[in-house]
């Protein structure tokens, strides 16, 4: 069983001892969506910790678009309800990339793939090799927008 599961059941447990209600209902959704992911598909399967992390991952760029969408709705409470959501999830996520790192990653693969002069039509070379270094710990969107950045420089 991965570790970060286990982390999660026990941080569950801590969460409804504490009675802190947004905590557990959070983590209760997320281990929904791990079991939902283990059990999706032609046959049950255990997730790792990598498998894990990517839906972590998921779950809190759902919970990024939902708060956009409310702050579009004028609706500001239930945007920071899902913002303190997004927030209990980011504690078992591992840490994030900063703009500078991301920049400094995609400009070492871009220099790697000899994309330089290449223009647009090298982005999924670039995004190829970028993209197992960040993930799980940047946001594609945003890698995606320093590649373009960088390839029509």
């Amino acid at each position: 069983m991965s570790a970060l599961k286990d982390r999660l059941r026990a941080e569950l447990t801590t969460a409804m001892k504490a009675r802190d209600s947004l905590r557990s209902s959070t983590i209760r959704m997320v281990l929904t969506a791990i079991t939902n992911a283990e059990v999706a598909g032609s046959e049950a399967r255990e997730l790792s910790d990598e498998d894990v992390i990517a839906v972590l991952a998921t779950e809190s760029k759902k919970r990024r678009e939902a708060a956009e969408a409310f702050d579009d709705g004028n609706r500001p409470e239930l945007a920071q309800k899902e913002r303190d959501e997004a927030a209990v999830i980011a504690d078992f996520l591992p840490a994030q990339l900063s703009e500078d790192e991301i920049r400094d990653l995609v400009a070492a693969a871009v220099e790697q793939t000899g994309a330089a002069g290449e223009g647009m039509k090298a982005m999924g070379k670039v995004m190829g090799v970028v993209t197992p270094q960040t993930k799980g710990r940047a946001d594609g969107a945003q890698v995606a927008a320093e590649v373009r950045r960088q390839l029509t420089s």
